[in-house]
């Protein structure tokens, strides 16, 4: 028997591990599933260079639960160890053998997930005691024994294990026996261990299988909780269209069919990964984030990406695997790591690429998903430099014929008729074709095209467009009658006068609330409506922007206000100006004004229900 003290800087080494080492304690289990993987992998580059000769075997991990000893165990059938290579490996805190085992076989050895050797103290966190119970591959070495109850001081004692590799034995805490569940220990063997690139069993399932004769029994057979070769870690030649499906079915259960994938393969600069699948979001970015889990070598690292990866990249869904994204679970210390800066700037590169390969691969397929995607590419053009310049080239405007058109196509097309008298192209747009149906209509009796732009990234996206553009601007077709929108020449004379607008104002001022509606007159072609209810362009994106930013801000304190613009050209605008009998003059101003707000929403309640009862009785006299 060896007693001997563990090889620290401090004695304080294990109250820090105990609080401070991982931020969440139930990532020990990963740290020692993830050293018994490597011990199993290591066992398997060595059998493939010959450097073994013996049989594998069963190689597959189980993890066991014993309620009386209060004992969690995690048995490999791995490298195992020696005397002398548990002294050097778990007695010198953060001497890392899977690092040391990388650096003698870098050509050959795969997927190994250890680097800085603190994973097997992570078991303190949660233990009294632990044990290690372990036989090396090597012929003629003897079994060893290592006990510890979380100080420096340990034992080392002869062993009785009959065959290679390794069992961990976890006396657990009083105050951890929650981990003594199988429900609470399955789940976690799910989220970190799920696809873990070796079996890992937890417990037994009964399974039915039939004899030569045809009789049905019943056996019991490990329960395998991973899947060892999930779709990311094969080769993309190799899978058909139902293998991502069903793989996403796998990570999603229930979830809505995704629109089409991504599998991302690169080997240069770094070594990367995953497969990412489009949401249909349609014009939703309320959905649920944090649906892309990021892996190291197949271990389950986090799936808290905020900050990890690109903002708008966080609407979509799936898997990242690199062995550059460090086994920490602090998000602060991965969103600062510069390998995590790296990956991130080349998956945008990567989303780009396959956008604008789909859009020029088959563009009417593109179109067609266009509604479901959007408000990703909108996300993306608003928080990312970079991706804003690549999608340039296949982000799409879809006008209110739902033609679609890139942002160069569609400029070409209305620069000729849309320019005005400054010399500034106007985007014409819609929110809504229903809501503003007549807006559209003056404006396509004039020639002009409309934009139907709808979202929540609206307002904040033509924005910034106009940033981008020269001498342009965006204006929603309701913030001003249409000649106003784009002044090509003067206005038309007006068939009131000055003195003849302010006698009869009092008569529409009378029909709204003055705090939100100013009346104003325009000279209008005598086709147009009589009355119309605009808002200006800036403090109706303002407002929109500062909701959208979930603050009030220094615009979201002001009210709605709105336009109630007088058509000086229609002859009911004279008609109601000549009207010598008050009651009738009044009535006539009402209805007109109504019918305004009633198009743009904005007539509800009790003023709605007098309109319909004033219509009536119209109708009525006119029989």
């Amino acid at each position: 028997m060896t007693t001997g003290k563990i090889n620290v800087q401090t004695e304080n080494i294990f109250p820090i591990i105990k609080k401070f080492l991982y931020s969440d304690h139930e990532i020990f289990l990963r740290e020692l599933v993830s050293n018994a993987v490597d011990a199993t992998r290591k066992l398997k580059t060595l059998a493939s260079i010959g450097e073994f000769k013996g049989e594998l075997g069963d190689t597959r991990i189980r993890i066991s639960i014993d309620k009386d000893k209060k004992t969690l165990t995690i048995s490999d059938r791995g490298i195992g160890m020696t005397k002398e290579e548990v002294e050097k490996y778990i007695n010198q805190v953060a001497f890392s053998g899977a690092k040391e085992f990388v650096e003698m076989y870098q050509d050959k050895a795969q997927g190994i997930i250890g680097n800085f050797g603190l994973g097997f103290y992570s078991s303190f966190m949660v233990s009294r005691q632990v044990e290690i119970h372990t036989r090396s591959y090597k012929p003629d070495t003897t079994p060893v024994i290592w006990q510890c109850e979380g100080s420096p001081d340990y034992t080392l004692l002869e062993g009785n294990r009959t065959e290679r590799g390794t069992d961990i034995i976890l006396h657990i805490a009083e105050d951890s026996e929650e981990f003594l569940d199988e429900f609470r220990i399955k789940n976690i063997l799910t989220k970190y261990c799920k696809f873990l690139p070796v079996e890992i069993a937890f417990g037994k399932r009964k399974e039915k299988t039939t004899d030569e004769n045809g009789n049905e029994n019943e056996i019991e057979v490990d329960d395998v909780i991973n899947n060892p070769e999930p779709a990311w870690t094969k080769a993309p030649a190799s899978l058909k269209e139902e293998d991502y499906k069903s793989f996403y079915n796998e990570l999603y259960p229930f979830a809505e069919e995704p629109l089409f994938h991504i599998h991302l393969n690169v080997d240069y600069p770094f070594n990367l990964t995953g497969i990412l699948y489009f949401p249909r979001l349609k014009n939703n970015i309320e959905v649920q984030k944090n649906k892309i889990q990021l892996y190291s070598n197949q271990v389950f690292v986090t799936d808290q990406v905020e900050g990890v990866v690109p903002e708008f990249l966080m609407l979509l869904h799936g898997v990242i695997d690199s062995p550059d994204i460090p086994l920490n679970v602090s998000r602060s210390y991965l969103q600062s790591d510069a390998n995590v800066k790296k990956i991130s700037a080349h998956i945008t590169k990567k989303v780009a690429d396959k956008l604008e390969e789909m859009f020029k691969k088959d563009r009417e397929d593109f179109q067609k998903k266009w509604d479901d995607i959007q408000v990703f590419i909108h996300y993306g053009m608003l928080t990312d430099e970079k991706f804003l310049e690549r999608a340039q080239k296949f982000a799409l405007l879809k006008n209110t014929a739902e033609k679609y058109f890139t942002l160069d196509e569609y400029t070409e097309k209305i620069k000729p008729l849309q320019t005005d008298k400054n010399n500034r192209t106007v985007y014409l747009y819609a929110s809504s074709i229903d809501a503003h149906h007549t807006y559209i209509q003056n404006a396509k009796e004039r020639g002009y095209d409309v934009l139907l732009l709808e979202g929540p990234l609206v307002s904040h996206l033509i924005t910034r467009l106009e940033q981008k553009l020269e001498n342009a601007s965006f204006v929603r077709v309701d913030a001003d009658t249409i000649d106003k929108l784009i002044q090509k020449e003067d206005a038309l004379p007006s068939k009131l006068n000055e003195k003849e607008q302010e006698s009869i104002k009092p008569v529409f001022e009378d029909c709204v609330d003055k705090t939100k509606y100013t009346v104003v007159f325009e000279s209008m072609s005598e086709k147009d409506v009589p009355v119309m209810v605009t808002q200006t362009e800036f403090m109706r994106r303002m407002k929109e922007q500062q909701a959208m930013g979930g603050g009030g801000g220094f615009y979201g304190m002001f009210p709605e206000m709105y336009n109630l613009v007088i058509n000086s050209n229609h002859p009911l605008t004279s008609k109601i100006l000549n009207e010598t009998d008050n009651d009738r003059k009044k009535q006539m101003g009402r209805q007109v004004v109504d019918l305004a707000l009633l198009q743009q929403g904005l007539l509800k309640g009790e003023e709605l229900s007098a309109f319909l009862k004033r219509s009536v009785e119209m109708i009525e006299k006119m029989g």
